[in-house]
């Protein structure tokens, strides 16, 4: 007698799940018989044969039209236009980067070869070597 009320127990609960899931409406769409179609269900489900129709307009590996060979060819060429934009834009600002620091180490370096000559002057000689005759 322990026996059937176990299993009795346990069919129980898998019959009444079984009566509840066969009340509620599945994903499957609808045949169009039903005009009781919601609007989200409308945007995201398709007829089957349209949904069998689009897998077979094109396979995986067919080519693509000449279309979306083009519309890639003119994203790609887009997107090189802008990465060589911008790399030339990074290549003159350290360009001019550069140039100013070559000017202000120049600069430097000028002012102090000529503090070094005006303190090392001691008025017996010219000023630069260079400009010395040789007797």
């Amino acid at each position: 007698m322990a026996g059937t009320h176990t299993v009795l127990l346990t069919l129980l609960p898998t019959v009444l799940i079984l009566i509840v899931l066969a009340g509620v409406e599945s994903a499957a769409v609808k045949d169009g018989k039903d005009s009781e179609a919601k609007g989200a269900s409308k945007q995201v489900f398709m007829p089957a044969s349209d949904a069998s129709n689009f897998f077979k307009r094109r396979g995986r590996r067919s080519p693509g039209t000449y279309e979306e060979y083009y519309a890639e060819q003119r994203l790609k060429m887009a997107a090189n236009e802008r990465r060589r934009e911008h790399l030339e834009e990074q290549h003159d600002e350290h360009e001019n980067y550069l140039e100013e620091e070559r000017d202000e180490q120049y600069e430097r370096t000028r002012e102090r070869n000529e503090q070094w000559r005006e303190f090392h002057y001691d008025g017996q000689y010219p000023r630069y070597p260079h400009h010395r005759r040789y007797v």
